[in-house]
């Protein structure tokens, strides 16, 4: 089966315009798996050669590059100064020179092997110009489709190329099936050995973000901004805010009137998710007591070398402070970046130059059993009679 040019250049012409190809990228493809056809045919496979193509005509011409020498000692990579001269008046010895052979067919094995080279390096071609116009859009959430479920991995149709949203990237609980239309945060291109591929998220904090400063236009004037964001995707988020213009309520902004602006970013990720706003403090212990909301907090001591601190409250306020599954104090040192230590104010101890000194309460005499109550009164009467 030998290869038949012009029929390859109509093929190569009409995926490259299917595919939204620019042409140059195209003809670099087609003729660098020519260049391979060639050397597996009619040369060596350490030859330089450069292979043109007429993509309109199926006319292909091979360059074979051979060094001037004296004596030629290997036909595949030297040609003699004599017959350099030929083809160049000038030519010397060292010069590199460039052969034109005319080419009219390859073997059957050449033939299916640029074909297989081409459609192969065509879509990659095609894959990396996708990625580069996505590229600018890391960052951002876009508009997509589900467009299967295998197992863990949910692939997501973004219009002109696919993308993948590992387990870790989903919002637990969240059910996806083909069709359904979201929004993603367009996390990454990852690049491996199956060529690039977009990675997207709904469950990390970027894509919470995002939700938010599309509700709140205060966040672009810059009155009020985002300082840190802990979340545990469809389960619970933590978001501290600040206000930078005075008298604006940084909290309330981020509300909403009647909760709007936070139902609005609720009803994206799922009424499951709970999400609490705190205000952003430059003091550690004010901001780790309000991290802890709604927790009311008697004591926090700091351990700024270590960032530890150890977080004193009332004893019936222990069970908020962890929260389910030692949820609540988990996002909030995640958010404050101190490992926290929840401990219950102490009720009967007082604490003196650093040590715990425990009151002793008066004794309690036992009460006695009935018949040695019995015993002690016959002993009493007994003494009595002598």
């Amino acid at each position: 089966m030998d290869m038949d040019f012009k029929q390859l250049g109509v093929a190569i012409k009409a995926i490259a315009e299917e595919k939204n190809l620019p042409e140059e990228t195209v003809q670099e493809v087609v003729e660098q798996a020519l260049a391979a056809a060639y050397r597996r045919d009619y040369g060596d496979r350490e030859q330089e050669i450069r292979v043109s193509m007429n993509l309109n005509t199926g006319d292909v011409d091979a360059y074979v590059t051979k060094e001037v020498v004296e004596r030629v000692g290997d036909e595949a990579y030297e040609i003699s100064l004599k017959d350099a001269g030929v083809m160049k008046k000038n030519a010397k010895i060292g010069d590199m020179i460039e052969l034109h052979e005319k080419v009219d067919t390859f073997g059957r094995v050449a033939a299916q092997t640029a074909k297989q080279v081409i459609l192969q390096r065509l879509r990659e071609a095609e894959r990396e110009i996708v990625m580069n116009e996505y590229e600018d859009k890391i960052g951002t959430v876009i508009n997509a489709t589900v467009a299967r479920v295998e197992g863990n991995i949910v692939r997501i149709d973004l219009g002109k190329a696919q993308g993948i949203m590992p387990r870790s990237e989903q919002i637990q609980n969240e059910r996806y099936y083909p069709g359904q239309r979201l929004k993603v945060y367009l996390k990454d291109v990852e690049r491996g050995f199956r060529g690039p591929q977009l990675v997207v998220s709904r469950g990390n904090r970027e894509f919470m973000e995002w939700l938010f400063r599309g509700e709140v236009p205060e966040m672009e004037s810059g009155a009020v901004e985002i300082k840190g964001i802990a979340r545990e995707a469809g389960v619970r988020s933590k978001i501290a805010v600040a206000s930078n213009v005075p008298g604006v309520d940084p909290v309330g902004t981020f509300v909403g009137g009647h909760g709007t602006r936070v139902n609005a970013v609720m009803g994206e990720v799922g009424e499951q998710e709970k999400i609490d706003i705190i205000v952003w403090a430059e003091n550690p212990t004010d901001y780790i007591t309000n991290a802890l909301s709604p927790t009311k907090v008697a004591k926090v001591v700091l351990d700024e070398k270590n960032q530890k601190a150890k977080v004193i409250v009332p004893e019936d306020q222990l069970s908020i402070a962890i929260g389910k599954s030692g949820q609540n104090v988990r996002l909030a040192s995640k958010l404050t970046g101190y490992e926290l230590d929840i401990e219950a104010e102490k009720t009967a101890e007082t604490v003196m130059e650093g040590k715990v000194e425990t009151t002793e309460l008066p004794k309690i005499p036992k009460l006695k059993k009935k018949s040695d109550l019995e015993n002690s009164l016959l002993e009493a009467i007994e003494e009595h009679g002598e």
